[in-house]
């Protein structure tokens, strides 16, 4: 659907193009992160008065290593999602998935559903859809070479889009980077400090139908060690 929205806009473009503020949490203390449910062997504290998350294993120990922290909230179908991102040691990954939702339109938390304990395989051939945007991508040397965000979706392993990725090392890091990933309709964005990187079309057929609404949760590979700070989503208002 069109919004009028600029491909590479930022949150005051998504305000001024109608949009409204859903959700807001600064991430800055435990109580902050209340009703969050960590899969994997992970650790939430805010040493700094920012969520920093890493792993409680040896990276050696591979995918069993990594971990995923969700946030609770249940969000709609078309909805721009917007953090701080800081990262502090390397190598590893980070991934926000999008549009989560548990298959055969269930909650995320079903029940029902089988356990995920980090394994990647579990969110792209668990019983789950999402968005993947993978960000961050230094866990391995052909992507500490090469340095590209990519966005997948699942169900399934399709690499749908990919671009380049700003972000620098941790020793060259500045602060925290501004991260914008917007779902609207089909179309899916995502932008660092206002710089666009991907922009990619669903049509709903080639890699399945449309996703609707979900949760939204932060995925890392270890050894990475990351904060993140001042979440707030957004949706499009109704006309």
């Amino acid at each position: 659907m069109a919004t009028g929205l600029h491909p590479a806009a930022d949150e005051g473009q998504l305000m001024a193009a109608g949009w409204s503020l859903l959700y807001e949490n600064p991430l800055a203390a435990p109580e902050d992160t209340a009703g969050f449910r960590m899969e994997g062997d992970g650790a939430a504290t805010f040493p700094q008065k920012r969520m920093r998350l890493e792993s409680l294993r040896d990276p050696a120990e591979g995918q069993k290593a990594n971990l995923v922290y969700w946030c609770p909230e249940e969000f709609p179908a078309d909805v721009a999602v917007a953090w701080d991102f800081r990262p502090l040691r390397e190598p590893g990954l980070a991934i926000l998935f999008l549009a989560a939702r548990g298959t055969e339109d269930r909650s995320l938390f079903d029940p029902s559903l089988a356990p995920r304990t980090g394994e990647y395989e579990q969110y792209h051939h668990g019983e789950m859809n999402a968005f993947h945007i993978s960000y961050f991508r230094r866990r391995w040397p052909e992507e500490r070479q090469f340095h590209t965000c990519n966005l997948r979706k699942s169900y399934g392993f399709h690499l749908v889009a990919q671009g380049a990725d700003p972000i620098p090392g941790v020793a060259d890091a500045e602060g925290a980077y501004r991260l914008l990933a917007v779902k609207d309709g089909g179309r899916v964005r995502f932008s660092v400090n206002g710089l666009l990187l991907f922009e990619w079309v669903d049509d709903g057929e080639t890699f399945g139908p449309l996703l609707g609404g979900g949760k939204l949760g932060f995925r890392q590979m270890a050894p990475l060690i990351a904060e993140y700070s001042d979440l707030k989503v957004y949706g499009r208002c109704s006309p």
